[in-house]
């Protein structure tokens, strides 16, 4: 069990990329905080090249996460990351062409698992049902899970704790962790990471942005690599 996941800083709000991400990047380039990214919307390709580039020049591990669930969409998406020399896309309703894509282009690939709609994305389905189509994403070469936790309509702490004794990879719990209580749950859960956007942009962790990703990091301790 990781009773230390890293923190993944995602610069959006609500599942969106805030519009001054780069510069929100800027203030806080020097945290202790080693994964960094963003959705794939709304900003341009441009602006993602640059954004991820000054991610990587500062020793940054980047991630692009999906929220879309056609296999046209997702596709699309890791075309971007890509060309943006991304390391790891996150989301997207699993495709054996998406893995294929992410693969061949030298991308790690984590998609989601259960029935996931909406935007802000909600994640639905038994237990049962979400450990088992992660196993078998897992037998197809995925090289972690994107869990939406807290996103789930049913036990929370009973899903995370289920999906991650069933596999033998990475597991970022992601979406609507925004209190302590939630980084407790994470901790125990045996998470390999998890992400927080648009807490940090509401001040649930104290004041400024950079501020809140050390104290977030410092709370969890997290020091693991994947």
């Amino acid at each position: 069990m990781n009773n230390h996941p890293e923190l993944i800083v995602m610069l959006t709000w609500h599942d969106y990329t805030v519009t001054n991400a780069a510069q929100v990047f800027e203030q806080c380039k020097d945290s202790a905080a080693r994964y960094w990214g963003f959705k794939e919307h709304p900003l341009s390709l441009q602006q993602m090249q640059q954004l991820f580039a000054r991610m990587r020049q500062c020793g940054k591990t980047t991630l692009l996460e999906v929220v879309a669930y056609t296999e046209a969409e997702g596709l699309a998406a890791a075309h971007h990351a890509a060309q943006c020399h991304c390391d790891i896309v996150m989301g997207t309703k699993y495709s054996d062409a998406i893995c294929d894509y992410c693969h061949s282009h030298g991308l790690r690939y984590m998609p989601f698992v259960g029935t996931v709609t909406g935007r802000p994305s909600v994640l639905t389905g038994t237990v049962d049902d979400i450990v088992a189509e992660a196993r078998s994403l897992v037998d197809k070469g995925v090289d972690g899970i994107d869990l939406l936790a807290y996103r789930y309509v049913g036990d929370v702490p009973a899903l995370m704790r289920a999906v991650t004794s069933a596999v033998d990879v990475p597991v970022v719990m992601a979406g609507s962790i925004d209190s302590h209580e939630r980084l407790d749950q994470v901790c125990q859960s045996g998470a390999w990471a998890f992400t927080i956007g648009s807490a940090f942009f509401e001040h649930r962790f104290g004041e400024s942005f950079g501020q809140q990703v050390d104290a977030v990091c410092r709370y969890v301790g997290g020091t693991g690599e994947v």
